[in-house]
């Protein structure tokens, strides 16, 4: 149905982005809307590249948050997208995860979070967004079917026991965003009569000609600079 080869060739990763030519394919013969895994930013922009310009398909993602990182893909027919009012689309099927355990004598980041949960039986694709609450755990967004899957489920992340308890999106505590800061140096120039008069023997009077001569003295600069956080 797809122009298959076309999409694929020179393709960098064709197996993900195979099967989410499969997901096109179904969502365009059955007309049904038809939501992907979660998808990894490169992949997901892989497939906004090759897939968006194809004229009957059409394409959203969502990852739960604006800043997302890790976003599902909706394909669905592009008659069925401008049937709809405002704001009247698909649900994102997505659900959040607590991830609970005493981290202070065993640290560990999102990379170790991951694969503990993993090895419990998530799936990569059932992943998005993962953060870390300090020594208590993480929190993440899931898909709302790995939620059933959680529920009550235990896991081993490093040496830590960790409970999993899945939550409504809205009762997650989004990570805070990371906005630059403004900082304001001023860089001050030397007037040509200040350094005059800290010549020994010399006085304002004495320099006067030489900074008439030169033009007017250069005033203090005032510049803003945004650094990120550290």
């Amino acid at each position: 149905m797809l122009p298959r080869d076309s999409l694929l060739e020179g393709c960098p990763e064709p197996a993900p982005l195979a099967a989410l030519i499969d997901l096109a394919e179904q969502a365009l013969r059955t007309w049904e809307p038809v939501w992907s895994g979660f998808l990894a930013a490169d992949l997901l922009e892989l497939a906004q590249r090759r897939l968006g310009d194809l004229a009957e398909l059409q394409l959203d993602a969502w990852g739960g948050w604006p800043q997302a990182e890790r976003q599902r893909l909706l394909l669905r027919r592009r008659e069925l997208a401008s049937a709809e009012a405002p704001g009247q689309g698909p649900l994102p099927p997505l659900g959040g995860l607590l991830v609970s355990g005493n981290f202070l004598f065993d640290p560990a980041d999102p990379n170790d979070m991951r694969a503990g949960l993993e090895a419990a039986g998530l799936r990569p694709a059932d992943l998005g967004d993962l953060w870390l609450r300090g020594d208590r755990g993480a929190q993440a967004v899931i898909t709302v079917e790995a939620s059933a899957r959680c529920a009550g489920l235990a896991a081993l992340v490093r040496t830590v026991p960790v409970e999993l308890q899945p939550v409504p999106l809205d009762q997650l505590q989004w990570p805070a965003s990371r906005t630059p800061r403004l900082l304001t140096t001023v860089e001050a120039s030397l007037r040509l009569d200040a350094v005059a008069s800290a010549k020994p023997g010399s006085s304002d009077h004495s320099s006067q000609p030489m900074t008439r001569k030169r033009g007017s003295s250069v005033a203090g600069s005032m510049r803003t600079r945004s650094i990120a956080p550290g």
